[in-house]
């Protein structure tokens, strides 16, 4: 009789919590945060990412939070000092410091990434590209974060993350659609190349048709469950900075002359010596500290014939699958963008691949034959850059069409842009994007949500319920006994 009773108290008790509300409660995802230093070989920037914890087939959807550009050059020109190196890193980590939640500081992962300059540093003065690299460390070691290293990128992974942050923020990867509700995979042929021109270095990445050879560890991705491989390539000494002191020694040798008419520049032979890319020797080079002037007379045949003096197309021979130099490449397909140096001086000369070649030619020519003086006063605020304009864009055509081989039919597939997504494109995203699939998704928390004086109620009576229950089986079991 007693267990009887003590069920039937169950069953009430089962009824009266059927009857209350209750409901699913997921708790919000626990935001995270990165930060990466983007240390070029002329400046350096910090990026601060943040993403939610809940990832889409284990990569974080991330987003932009804060962008600082460091004061003063990059950070291999503190070869001969290198703890102003660090130093100047303060003023933009104390940025970061104030986006960032002060409970969520030292779980950040921060990294720094050098990228040509230091290259080149390494190249010439191992010991100091170690000091440099040990001052930022150091610097960085003081700030309430999770420093996770400092180091320098290979070309190869430069140019690759670079092409994961271009497809990223285009949706190329993922993309939400709002009638499924759900994110989907969008076709192979949205995936673009990544043009990436910088002061040191240039690279080239995108996702060949058929089959290729030589590839390499950094060309290989898992993306939101999917498997990629790209063919990359990195060409130190083909960024724009480094290919003017080239092109400024070759012009002194053979006595030449630069574009834009009455350019007169000013240079010393020992900054030649500066740099890996300028100081192989040459006879008919003096090694003395004399400056030498260049002056511009916008005779623009010949600056375009001492550009392509810089490449070695002859390495290639007649392969169709070579660049210059004797670098493989398989022949590009599909969409690019062209960001950092390829935009900024096409923006400038207002130039656009939907342009014909032979109008962007035109145009450039007539930017060559430009009076010096004339542009001073037309273009004030961009009178630092001025004199490199003529040569960069020449420079730009002989690497897209003779050594990319991109030509009348691929040229329109060009983009040339600085931003996708009202965010900034360079290695640093795709590298913090890659960096998050080693970091475990954290699974959603369900728990049932009830009012708080229901379920307290609710637990006295399963409380009370199991008592009694358990006191009439061992009466029971007495009464039974006796």
């Amino acid at each position: 009789t007693a267990i009887i009773g003590a069920l039937v108290t169950l069953s009430i008790i089962a009824l009266v919590l059927s009857l209350v509300k209750i409901e699913d409660v997921t708790l919000p995802p626990m935001v995270k945060y990165g930060m990466v230093f983007d240390a070029g070989s002329s400046h350096t920037s910090l990026f601060v990412y943040e993403w939610d914890s809940d990832k889409e087939n284990d990569t974080g959807v991330v987003s932009q939070t804060l962008s600082c550009n460091v004061q003063g050059q990059g950070i291999s020109s503190y070869a001969n000092d290198p703890p102003k190196a660090g130093d100047s890193l303060r003023k933009c980590l104390d940025k970061a410091l104030k986006v960032v939640p002060a409970a969520k500081q030292r779980d950040v992962p921060a990294y720094l990434g050098a990228t040509a300059g230091m290259r080149l540093l390494r190249q010439q003065n191992s010991s100091a590209a170690d000091q440099v690299l040990a001052e930022v460390a150091k610097t960085m070691q003081e700030y309430p974060m999770a420093f996770k290293g400092a180091r320098i990128l290979t070309g190869e992974e430069e140019g690759a993350y670079g092409w994961i942050t271009i497809n990223y923020l285009l949706d190329s990867f993922t993309k939400y659609s709002p009638r499924a509700h759900t994110w989907v995979h969008p076709e192979a042929a949205s995936i673009f190349g990544a043009l990436d021109l910088g002061g040191a270095s240039t690279q080239i990445s995108f996702m060949p048709e058929g089959s290729v050879i030589n590839w390499n560890e950094a060309s290989k991705f898992m993306l939101y469950g999917y498997n990629y491989s790209i063919y990359t390539h990195s060409y130190l000494c083909y960024g724009q900075n480094e290919m003017l002191k080239r092109l400024a020694k070759q012009l002194i040798v053979v006595r030449g002359e630069l574009g834009v008419i009455g350019l007169c520049e000013n240079i010393s032979l020992s900054s030649f010596r500066t740099s890996a890319c300028t100081n192989q020797s040459d006879p008919r080079l003096t090694l003395d500290d004399r400056n030498v002037t260049l002056e511009g007379r916008g005779n623009a045949t010949a600056c375009l014939a001492a550009i392509k003096k810089l490449f070695n197309f002859s390495a290639c021979g007649q392969s169709q699958d070579c660049t210059f130099d004797g670098i493989y490449q398989p022949p590009v397909s599909g969409k690019f963008m062209a960001f950092a140096g390829f935009y900024y001086t096409f923006y400038f000369l207002n130039l656009t691949s939907q342009q014909s070649l032979s109008d962007v030619n035109s145009t450039i020519q007539t930017f060559c034959k430009k009076n010096w003086t004339e542009l001073v006063e037309n273009f004030p605020q961009q009178k630092e850059y001025l004199h490199t304009y003529c040569s960069v864009a020449m420079y730009i055509l002989t690497l897209l069409l003779d050594g990319y081989k991109f030509n009348e039919h691929t040229w329109s597939s060009i983009r040339f842009s600085q931003q996708a997504a009202n965010m900034d494109i360079g290695w640093t995203l795709g590298f913090m994007l890659n960096l998050t699939n080693m970091i475990p998704a954290e699974a959603l928390e369900h728990v049932k949500g009830h009012q708080p004086s229901l379920w307290a109620g609710a637990v006295s009576f399963i409380v009370l319920a199991i008592v009694a229950g358990l006191v009439a089986i061992f009466l029971q079991c007495f009464w039974k006994t006796k």
